[in-house]
């Protein structure tokens, strides 16, 4: 099993770069940063530092998506970084969730979706692609490389990745979905004529390594308790499509957004977020790996024999550099 850290580009980038220095030589392979140009500072520069003072570390947006950049730039962004360090990046894609709402937009719908993860790809890796009507190549790629990874919970987008993505990011780490999504998605691949074991399955969600007393659980869980709330909000969407009750989506995933009231993104994604009373401690408890480290390796052995590839610590808490140290040398090595 690989292993991620997924930070927000919050200023100043030195500390972002910090902190992956860190996580590879902590054995990370993985440096992912969230994509929302007007709530965090413009992850691709923070990118070309990192990768500029890493050796091994693969980074890229978790996630970003094909509304708030035009397809060519973000696929020459891709290889221009590719080039310049090699071939060192993954594209972590979406619906665009804060990236789009903050700015008054939508989230893209799965059709542009999937028409963009192919775009990006073949642009990326010197090949041609139809851009709005008009065939486009990059001229001076050659031996690019960059897999997508798309984001996704609903039915519809599940079949989506499995038909069209490199990679499968599931922003929850509860066993039971997981196994649900992971299923849902290698079905599609299979249905597609792909081979379903190609996909890389990667996991994320918070971490938080405690001592193992109840004050200890409790401060973790009031530290992850956001987690809920951003997950909820794609859950919010999945409800308005499908219903509260359908056969189409698990009521392990829905049923606790019963009590939300709406969501302030000026806190997405952190620690004391007003917007995520709703969330319970069971949730809190499923979607993350909350405990000692014999609690998170016991989860995580789960995880991987549900064909979790990777797992992606979100560190937007008040721990970031212990849990990393932790992982490193005590939750690394026992999953390797």
């Amino acid at each position: 099993m690989d292993f991620g850290l997924v930070l927000q580009t919050d200023p100043p980038a030195s500390g972002v770069l910090d902190l992956m220095r860190r996580a590879e030589q902590q054995g990370f392979t993985h440096g992912w940063t969230f994509d929302s140009a007007v709530l965090w500072q413009e992850p691709f520069v923070i990118y070309s530092r990192i990768l500029e003072h890493t050796e091994r570390l693969i980074v890229g947006p978790m996630v970003t998506n094909p509304g708030t950049r035009t397809w060519e730039v973000t696929a020459s962004t891709f290889a221009t970084l590719n080039d310049m360090y090699g071939n060192r990046t993954v594209c972590g894609i979406g619906r665009g969730d804060s990236a789009m709402r903050v700015a008054g937009r939508k989230p893209n719908t799965l059709a542009r979706l999937g028409e963009a993860m192919g775009v990006i790809r073949d642009l990326a890796e010197g090949r041609e692609a139809v851009v709005d009507g008009r065939p486009l190549r990059i001229p001076w790629i050659s031996d690019g490389k960059l897999p997508v990874w798309m984001a996704a919970y609903g039915p519809k987008a599940l079949a989506l990745t499995g038909q069209k993505a490199d990679g499968f990011i599931l922003q929850l780490a509860d066993p039971y979905l997981t196994e649900w999504m992971v299923k849902a998605v290698r079905q599609a691949a299979a249905d597609a004529g792909r081979d379903p074991d190609s996909l890389t399955i990667c996991v994320a969600a918070p971490a938080y390594v405690t001592d193992g007393t109840d004050a200890g659980l409790s401060h973790a869980r009031e530290q992850c308790r956001w987690f809920g709330g951003m997950v909820g909000n794609h859950v919010a969407d999945l409800v308005s499509r499908y219903g509260e009750h359908s056969d189409m989506v698990p009521e392990a995933l829905t049923d606790y957004i019963k009590k939300r009231q709406g969501y302030d993104y000026s806190h997405h994604g952190r620690a004391g977020n007003p917007s995520t009373d709703f969330v319970p401690d069971d949730i809190v408890d499923r979607f993350c790996l909350l405990g000692p480290v014999e609690a998170h390796i016991e989860k995580l052995t789960a995880l991987r024999e549900l064909g979790v590839d990777q797992f992606a610590i979100y560190a937007m808490h008040d721990a970031k550099e212990s849990v990393v140290d932790t992982y490193g040398s005590s939750i690394i090595p026992a999953l390797s």
